[in-house]
Order: structure tokens, then C-alpha cells, then sequence
């Protein structure tokens, strides 16, 4: 039986002879239904009608889907001396791309941001031996393909190894994350965060919403939360959820500049 993905964000579902009633991502507030109506790929038609793509952003290697695919995130490759951690995660795996990353050293584990960049997160764990994924435990109900190998942490931060620890924000989602990665970024430290904290198009900057495509800001609050969160952290790069979505440097002033300007904005 074909194991389905959403065409609108990318989440994929367990196998079943036919495809989901609806899909519990778009139906929520943050995201959307296809306006052509709720829309589903197999696996098989994923991988025909398109590619898996990979190249370095800003120093770590990345891996993306062409022709663009639904929310259109890329993965990231932390790389670490016995592996290499994937930073969120994209709908599809391919021969070529385990290969790739087998090159790197392989896949030590997956951690992911929040449900929209879960995507095929089972699929890249059993390509590697079934490796743990890391999805925080608020989020469970998000949860679109059940597998063993998914480790819902829980509480504020979670640590991989020495230089990588998972930091629980909230903000997008209850279970929203970050990864601070602190050799990154030259032994700067570096910030990983998906959308949790958007990189602007100046990519001087960030901001923060419950809902991007509906157009739902956060609360005050909630932004407070997610600087006292990363606050104590020493970061000098933010890498965002797509390619080149990155603040390269000075990013911990340009993100307390950021949660002041937006507190400003929201606030008047």
C-alpha cells in the first residue's frame, strides 16, 4: 500500500490503500487548505515529479526538493565527528541524497523545529538505520506518520552532544525549537530556527508569527518567551528554514533588536 504526502505542506501520512480524509496540518489555523481542494502524491509520484538537491548555505551543507514542493523548506546538515544531525527535514528521500550524505559521514540523528518541516522524517531514519528523531513532545498531536523511532522530548532543552543542545521556544507551536549549534559559525556559536524566528528579507533581522500564511502574528508574550529562551545562548549566525535565509553575523544584537522592534510594532 503507497504511504500519501500533502501536496499543500508536505506532511506525510502512513500507508493505506487510499489517501487521508484531510490533512490535520492544513486544517489548522497556521496553515492551509490547497484552494483546489486537499490534494495527495504517493511516495512514487513524490519522487517522479521531483528531485532532492544539495548544497552548502552559509558553511553547512544543505539538502532542498526541485521544482519547489509545498512550504519548500530545506534540511540542514550539522556535522558533527560521528555523523551528521539533520536540521528539519524535507517530504522525500532519494538513493542519490542518502548517498550524498553518506559521504558526509551518514546520520546520527533528526531534530526538527515544529510540524510543518516533519516531512518524511521516517523515511531518513530508516534510510539510516532507523536513527532517532527528535520532535518535542507538546507537538505529538501534530504528528502525521507514527514510527518508532521518534523520540518526543520533553521540557525546555534537550542536548545531543557536547556542542549541540535542542532549545525548547514555543511561539509557532507549543513545542517549538531551536537548535544552538556552538561550534558553528567558526566556534562563534550558531542558531538554528527554522521559522520559529523568520530571517528576514533584510537578513538583518527576524520576526515571529503564530501563522505566516494567514497572517497571525504572536503575542507580545510569546516573543518575550522565545528571547528568554535563547538569551543565555552565544550565537553570532542564525540560519533560517530556506536557502540563504541566514543573518551571517552579529545575529544575537540583530535578534534582541528584533524582539524590541517587534514589541514596538505590535504594542502601539
Amino acid at each position: 500500500m503507497p504511504l500519501w504526502t500533502c501536496e499543500q505542506c508536505g506532511a506525510q501520512f502512513p500507508e493505506n490503500a487510499e489517501p487521508p480524509q484531510a490533512c490535520l496540518i492544513c486544517e489548522d489555523e497556521r496553515q492551509f487548505v490547497n484552494w483546489k481542494g486537499q490534494a495527495w502524491l504517493t511516495r512514487e509520484e513524490l519522487a517522479k515529479n521531483h528531485k532532492l538537491v544539495w548544497r552548502d548555505d552559509l558553511g553547512i551543507p544543505g539538502i532542498g526538493v526541485e521544482p519547489g514542493f509545498a512550504i519548500g523548506q530545506r534540511a540542514l546538515l550539522v556535522p558533527e565527528a560521528d555523523g551528521c544531525v539533520m536540521w528539519d527535514c524535507v517530504p522525500l528521500v532519494s538513493r542519490e541524497a542518502i548517498d550524498y550524505v553518506r559521504s558526509l559521514g551518514g546520520l546520527k540523528a533528526i531534530a526538527v523545529s515544529h510540524p510543518h518541516y516533519y516531512g518524511a522524517v521516517a523515511d531518513w531514519s530508516e534510510a539510516f538505520g532507523g536513527v532517532p528523531v527528535y520532535l518535542h513532545g507538546d507537538d505529538r498531536a501534530h504528528v502525521t506518520r507514527p514510527h518508532p523511532a521518534i523520540v518526543p522530548w520533553t521540557g525546555d532543552s534537550h542536548r545531543l552532544s557536547d556542542d549541540i543542545v535542542l532549545v525548547r521556544t514555543a511561539g509557532h507551536f507549543a513545542g517549538g525549537t531551536v537548535m544552538h549549534w556552538r561550534a558553528g559559525a567558526e566556534g562563534r556559536g550558531a542558531l538554528l530556527t527554522g521559522d520559529v524566528a523568520m530571517v528576514a528579507g533584510d537578513r538583518r533581522s527576524v520576526s515571529f508569527m503564530y501563522s505566516f500564511p494567514n497572517y497571525i502574528p504572536l503575542n507580545a508574550t510569546a516573543v518575550r518567551r522565545i528571547w528568554a529562551a535563547v538569551e543565555p545562548l552565544a550565537f553570532d549566525r542564525i540560519y533560517g528554514a530556506w536557502w540563504g535565509r541566514n543573518v551571517a553575523d552579529n545575529a544575537r544584537a540583530a535578534f534582541e533588536m528584533s524582539v524590541r522592534r517587534y514589541i514596538a510594532a505590535i504594542s502601539g
